[in-house]
């Protein structure tokens, strides 16, 4: 009696197994991908900033003491 009963077919319940596997996996490689395209965008968004903070820098040092962006104003208490 025991023996005579049929094995369940559960092929179902592995191919529904196996599919959502392969969506979590495609999932995560996905958002892998996503994270590091934002990286690189950012990193490149950081060395522009900083290549121009650097310009931006250079050209502050370059100005002479006594230079038009002082307007001709004189510092006070020196004659």
């Amino acid at each position: 009696m025991f023996l005579q009963e049929a094995t369940p077919d559960t092929s179902g319940y592995m191919i529904a197994g196996y599919a959502v596997a392969f969506i979590v996996m495609f999932l995560y490689v996905l958002s892998i991908y996503l994270r590091s395209r934002n990286l690189n965008q950012d990193l490149s968004l950081l060395e522009e900033m900083d290549k121009s903070s650097a310009q931006a820098e250079k050209i502050v040092r370059v100005q002479p003491k006594n230079s038009p962006a002082t307007n001709g104003r004189k510092k006070a208490g020196k004659k």
